[in-house]
C-alpha cells in the first residue's frame, strides 16, 4: 500500500481547479471546471535496521530529510538507515568541508 512507514502519509483526494484566463463572456461551466484528482506522496524504498534486522520499507521524502538532518547534526534519528560506505562518506565530506570553511574564514 502507498503509505509512509513512519508518519503514515498516504494518498489524499482533492480537486483540480482550472482558470481560463482571458475568456470574456461564455458559459460558466467552461470558465472554471473542477475535476477530482489524487495527490500521491513521494515515497522512496529504503533499507532500515529495526530490532537488529534489515527491513525494506517505504518512507516519504519529508521523513528521509529529517533522518539525514539528524545524522548531520549528530542527533539520534528516529530510524536507522542501512547505509553503504558511499552515504557515510558523503556525510563525512560535508562535515569536513564545513569545518575547513569555519577555520579558513577570517575573524575580523
Amino acid at each position: 500500500m502507498n503509505k509512509c512507514y513512519h508518519c503514515g502519509k498516504s494518498i489524499i483526494f482533492g480537486r483540480r481547479h482550472t482558470h481560463h484566463r482571458g475568456v470574456a463572456g461564455g458559459r460558466w461551466k467552461k470558465r472554471a471546471p473542477k475535476t477530482s484528482r489524487i495527490f500521491k506522496p513521494n515515497l522512496q524504498h529504503v533499507d532500515i535496521i529495526e530490532d537488529g534486522e534489515v527491513k525494506r520499507v517505504r518512507l516519504c521524502t519529508k521523513c528521509l530529510k529529517r533522518i539525514k538532518k539528524d545524522l548531520r547534526e549528530g542527533k539520534r534519528p528516529f530510524l536507522l538507515l542501512k547505509t553503504g560506505e558511499n552515504r557515510t562518506l558523503k556525510i563525512d565530506k560535508v562535515e569536513e568541508r564545513s569545518n575547513t570553511e569555519m577555520i579558513q574564514s577570517p575573524t575580523a
